[in-house]
């Protein structure tokens, strides 16, 4: 298949920073005193995907609104701190690689469920920033995925694009932006559907 833009997930797609986005979290909740809260890579394997306030429904649902997304938000803010200082060696295989690949023929976004500040961490760390055209995130928007992928979309004049995740989230995503999903299934889920499926990151060089 031919595509002008690729537009890609993060989290299960890029890299699997679930075990240091925890750490960064419980940081966070040891210094508040709330240790019981507490969490670990395995538990955020089903969550990363969905929007922030359905992670803190998830994780502190002992805690009332709104000092529940407002808890969530001070474990974001540590987080990417912690990110920050963090080597990160958690990108996927090829991906630098392939990502220097796809450019020379595709314009390459990101697309996220994340806070304000993570796209730009993944694509520091990753080094792939200067092949990134453009990103959006649910901390930009405050919208659904799908929402937030058309968003860009027109924001950039993207009319020929797919979307390139691991998730049902991410498959639910890209019906609604109208465009067609890759599913790269050494992510976190199984999607009901999807055009293109890939075992490897650097599969899409062969595939797209």
């Amino acid at each position: 298949m031919s595509y002008e833009s690729l537009i890609f997930d993060i989290d299960g797609t890029l890299w699997d920073s679930r075990a240091l986005v925890a750490a960064g979290y419980n940081i966070q909740l040891r210094a508040e005193g709330l240790d019981h809260l507490c969490t670990d890579a395995e538990a955020l394997r089903p969550l990363f995907g969905k929007v922030m306030t359905e992670i803190g429904d998830a994780l502190f649902a002992s805690i009332p609104v709104p000092e529940r997304y407002q808890l969530m938000d001070r474990c974001m803010a540590t987080e990417n701190r912690y990110l920050f200082e963090n080597e990160c060696r958690i990108g996927y295989p090829n991906v630098k690689e392939t990502m220097e690949a796809l450019a020379k023929n595709h314009r390459l976004f990101i697309v996220s469920n994340s806070q304000c500040g993570y796209p730009e961490l993944c694509m520091e760390k990753l080094g792939i920033a200067h092949l990134i055209t453009g990103h959006l995130c649910f901390g930009d928007t405050g919208t659904c995925k799908g929402e937030t992928i058309k968003t860009l979309m027109a924001r950039h004049g993207v009319e020929n694009a797919c979307y390139i995740g691991d998730t049902q989230g991410d498959y639910e995503a890209a019906v609604i932006a109208g465009i067609p999903f890759v599913w790269c299934t050494y992510g976190f889920g199984v999607p009901d559907g999807y055009g293109i499926k890939v075992d490897s990151f650097a599969e899409l060089k062969d595939v797209l």
